[in-house]
């Protein structure tokens, strides 16, 4: 995979994946059953500033490379969905591979 922007989109859609997980897996345990409400609120706000690159790099995305508005908006359902991101990287790199 050549193009930057692309790269740069990707490494976002699973860092905010990861970030997503963190918060339910993790950090939502910790508040609710440990009384650490902390946990929430910092991986919280990462996973927000995660999700909100996600989003601009999508837009600058989108615009560049021309894809549909379905296409789009899958890759934003995915971003709510966890494991989204990495389904959505995954089938990326594919098409990215086979395109050259």
């Amino acid at each position: 995979m050549k193009n930057s922007l692309l790269k740069n989109f990707l490494s976002v859609a699973v860092a905010e994946g990861v970030s997503y997980l963190v918060l339910l897996l993790i950090a939502m345990p910790l508040k609710y059953w440990g009384n650490f409400p902390h946990a929430v609120k910092y991986v919280g706000w990462a996973h927000g500033v995660l999700f909100v690159a996600f989003m601009a790099l999508l837009l600058m995305v989108w615009i560049k490379y021309k894809w549909s508005f379905g296409k789009v908006v899958l890759a934003f359902i995915a971003s709510l969905l966890p494991f989204g991101t990495f389904v959505l990287e995954r089938k990326l790199k594919k098409a990215a591979e086979v395109e050259g």
